[in-house]
């Protein structure tokens, strides 16, 4: 055979594959010793075994975090308490109270209500209550005398003796 009747052959070269994450680099050389299996189920048992306590212990804090609250809000509740006794100590508070809730007056002074009589009041019905004092022309003891009377020497009904006042309530 001649050199020229060969077929040329194909030229090895080299390829580069596209590297591995970092990751799987590390998990692909990650071996896992006695050791390290030891240490591994030593801190699993001390999570395991710690889990309760420590949920307890962050129970607690909260406990005392609420507590604590209650503590201050009683606090200023008796620092408030505190300071109404310090102003009823002193006599021109009691002086002011006493003229501004009791309408006290000293003797010789003049007082005036103002009463604000934007709106007459008035009652269910919508009729305004009146100013004057209304007497009434009916003597009530006339009155519940003939009552007694009618009632006891009467024949007739309590239908028939219903006064016209009540009207009939059915």
């Amino acid at each position: 055979m001649s050199p020229k009747s060969r077929t040329p052959r194909a030229e090895r070269v080299a390829v580069a594959m596209a590297e591995p994450p970092r990751a799987a680099l590390w998990l692909r050389n990650f071996r896992l010793s006695g050791f390290a299996l030891t240490v591994l189920a030593l801190i699993v048992a001390a999570l395991v075994v710690l889990a309760p306590q420590l949920k307890t212990l962050v129970e607690q804090r909260q406990q005392i975090a609420q507590l604590e609250a209650e503590v201050d809000r009683a606090q200023q509740e008796l620092d408030d308490i505190n300071a109404e006794v310090a102003r009823w100590s002193d006599p021109a508070y009691i002086e002011s109270q006493a003229r501004d809730r009791l309408y006290y007056i000293y003797p010789g002074d003049t007082a005036y209500l103002v009463i604000a009589d934007r709106d007459a009041p008035t009652v269910t019905d919508g009729q305004p209550i009146s100013d004057s004092i209304e007497t009434t022309r009916v003597d009530w003891v006339t009155a519940l005398l003939s009552s007694v009377y009618t009632a006891g020497l009467t024949e007739a009904t309590p239908d028939q003796l219903e006064s016209p006042n009540q009207g009939n309530a059915g």
